[in-house]
């Protein structure tokens, strides 16, 4: 990642977080404030997409320039679509508590770890049902995974939303690609008729690649199979900042675009109960739009070694602590 553009965007949030602090009340800034005495303790590695509560400030009774501070701190973690795509998650959250008679404000907690004005790592979280936002920042860079976006419905029926399909593009690239498959590399990426009932990582501390198919190797699609699953890598890739976003594509070719593979369950039309994902050295991507009768949607990308911000961490405390 570009140096002076990481160091751009941690001052952004820098900034955003302090601003978000002038508008608090003193004991709402102790419910943000998290300390503790390593930012790789294994507690801080615990996060869940589910419904309930979690640490940290609850949004629910903030006033609007609270909730504004907020929704500024939480679109510094993304590129333009990908801030647009977090607060979609909200916006059709607030849908679904409406449509089951349980409008309210809106339940996402945010955490503030470590001091985002000294010089060590420092980070903040944002998490809720169906988003779950892990920023970690030092002076050689930010991560932002696990990141996970889910939308319940996938699909809205009615009401000022009606027809939104907020991962509609994540779902359309995979499909087409599935579906340009002739048998035989269609019988290699279709690992099941039945789709798994959820991601198969679900919210595990560590993403374990071993926990996916295999699939089809990238290497062994056409040439516009191989340009549909790059940009249904890049589709998630650029939710985060820019610069972090191109760092990570480059990875991806560095180790080459062959060490990709794509894996499908379920129906290929739309509406069908289906998942897929997408492997490669250290990138894993999961997709599954199966509860609901297939109108409930989970989205994640994971990094498995900038999870956590885990590769700066160990960096940071062993030129600090050896």
């Amino acid at each position: 990642m570009d140096v002076r553009e990481s160091r751009a965007t941690a001052a952004e949030m820098r900034e955003a977080v302090r601003a978000l602090l002038r508008v608090l009340e003193p004991e709402q800034v102790r419910e943000l404030r998290e300390w503790p005495a390593r930012l790789d303790a294994p507690a801080l590695r615990e996060w869940t997409y589910l419904p309930g509560p979690r640490p940290g400030l609850s949004t629910e009774g903030l006033d609007t320039r609270q909730r504004e501070a907020v929704d500024a701190l939480l679109t510094t973690a993304h590129s333009t679509p990908g801030a647009d795509l977090a607060r979609g998650a909200i916006e059709v959250e607030r849908h679904r508590r409406a449509t089951v008679g349980a409008a309210g404000a809106d339940r996402y907690w945010v955490r503030l770890l470590g001091d985002p004005d000294g010089d060590a790592p420092w980070g903040w979280r944002m998490n809720g049902h169906h988003l779950a936002v892990h920023v970690l920042v030092t002076g050689e860079g930010l991560r932002v995974t696990p990141h996970f976006v889910g939308a319940e419905p996938a699909r809205v029926a009615h009401g000022p939303q009606a027809g939104r399909r907020l991962l509609g593009p994540e779902e359309d690239l995979a499909r087409e690609l599935v579906t340009d498959l002739d048998a035989g590399r269609r019988s290699r990426a279709v690992f099941a008729a039945v789709p798994p009932d959820d991601i198969l990582t679900r919210d595990d501390p560590f993403a374990d690649p071993d926990l996916l198919p295999a699939g089809l190797a990238h290497g062994d699609m056409s040439p516009g199979q191989q340009r549909l699953v790059e940009r249904l890598v890049r589709r998630y890739l650029d939710r985060a900042p820019e610069a972090y976003a191109r760092e990570c594509w480059s990875e991806v070719v560095a180790h080459g675009l062959d060490t990709l593979s794509f894996a499908w369950a379920g129906g290929r039309e739309p509406g069908d109960r289906h998942y897929y994902c997408v492997r490669g050295p250290d990138l894993l991507i999961e997709y599954d739009n199966t509860q609901d009768d297939g109108n409930h949607a989970h989205s994640v990308w994971r990094h498995v070694r900038h999870d956590w911000g885990a590769d700066l961490l160990r960096a940071h405390y062993t030129e600090q602590h050896g």
